[in-house]
């Protein structure tokens, strides 16, 4: 950042609209930010369902809830490339009013798209800071870039160096998230109705995510809830809505009952569940990061992506591929034989939850 910009009593807009995963690796930029610099205003444009998450946090200071359709999604409905047109002209206007009659000083575009280019051009003034490998001409949009080595790998340390560029230096106490009153009363209570009374141990379960090839067989899963149970760690799978129908078939190939949160909590409070939960158990998704940012222990199940570069950050954790698979990492979302995943045994899984418990 250049020597004379000084932050204090600055407004500063962050543009990350989503991913879970990618929002939560975002705040603890905004910590640090707002460490060093208390008086600056900071704005943040994300997904509105994500906004709760950046609503309760203590650094942000104006959210503003967008959405746009996803075209990449490989469930998109048809006619989304026209929705998305329309959300996106609409959002556009909304923006340009709010930001003209209150500017930001600073744009930080961590998203590093083109769609998140044009986002930043909403606001009329200012310095607009992106990263200097983004994708999709997202670096035209910016007037300063900031340098990524060759050695960065993972996620959250390449979004860190927006901190080094802005002299606001990142420290442990920044890894962190916040929940309301509420929302740890809701996610209590929900445990309290099911069995789980306070002091008890669970393991929060997350068996779903957006890639099919992430997807361990409905089997195992129902296997290691079981031998969880057994040792006397009840399980409760979170989850969406949208997940009940499969996590519904696991519970149907259990012996011990099932607890199910998926679709009966909102993702705060999710977060609060999570950060009681004696261990996360599931696949690379939002949730996994979640569990890292509230220092929950993490048994993480990868198959077709990098955990070097989105594995569990700053939290004791085990890493748990299939032996002998050579397409590890491949990064593909559908696949004939899903070797990478069938091949992680319920042995692995259930060990690795026991050792970071502590049983």
């Amino acid at each position: 950042m250049r020597a004379e910009m000084d932050l204090d009593n600055k407004r500063i807009l962050f543009i990350k609209q989503s991913s879970l995963g990618d929002i939560v690796h975002t705040l603890p930029v905004a910590h640090a930010l707002k460490r060093h610099y208390p008086d600056c205003c900071i704005g943040w444009i994300v997904e509105q369902g994500f906004a709760g998450i950046v609503e309760r946090d203590d650094a942000v200071d104006h959210v503003y809830p967008i959405h746009i359709p996803a075209t990449s999604d490989p469930q998109a409905p048809r006619g989304v490339y026209g929705k998305a047109l329309i959300a996106t002209v609409r959002t556009l206007a909304l923006l340009k009013r709010a930001f003209r009659a209150v500017p930001f000083d600073i744009s930080l575009d961590l998203h590093a798209s083109f769609r998140s280019g044009v986002l930043a051009l909403t606001n009329p003034k200012g310095v607009r800071l992106g990263f200097a490998d983004a994708r999709e001409l997202n670096t035209l949009f910016q007037h300063e870039h900031v340098l990524v080595p060759d050695e960065i790998e993972h996620a959250l340390d390449k979004n860190l160096l927006f901190c080094e560029h802005l002299q606001c230096p990142v420290s442990e106490n920044d890894f962190y998230m916040c929940t309301s009153p509420e929302d740890r009363v809701r996610a209590s209570s929900f445990l309290a109705t099911h069995g789980v009374v306070e002091g008890q141990r669970f393991a929060y379960a997350n068996p779903a995510a957006r890639w099919e090839t992430k997807f361990w067989p409905v089997q195992k899963w129902a296997l290691l809830a079981d031998q969880l149970i057994d040792s006397g760690v009840e399980v409760v799978f979170g989850g969406s809505a949208n997940d009940q129908k499969y996590i519904a078939s696991i519970a149907s190939k259990m012996e011990r009952k099932a607890i199910i949160a998926a679709g009966f909590l909102s993702l705060e409070d999710s977060v609060a569940m999570i950060e009681q939960a004696a261990a996360y158990v599931g696949l690379d998704s939002g949730p996994m990061h979640i569990a890292a940012m509230v220092k929950t222990p993490v048994a993480a199940l990868f198959g077709p992506t990098h955990p070097e570069r989105v594995g569990p950050y700053k939290v004791a954790h085990r890493v748990l591929q299939a032996p002998g698979v050579d397409c590890l990492c491949c990064r593909q979302r559908s696949c004939s034989h899903m070797s990478c995943m069938k091949g992680i045994s319920v042995e692995q899984v259930y060990g690795a939850v026991v050792e970071l418990i502590g049983m």
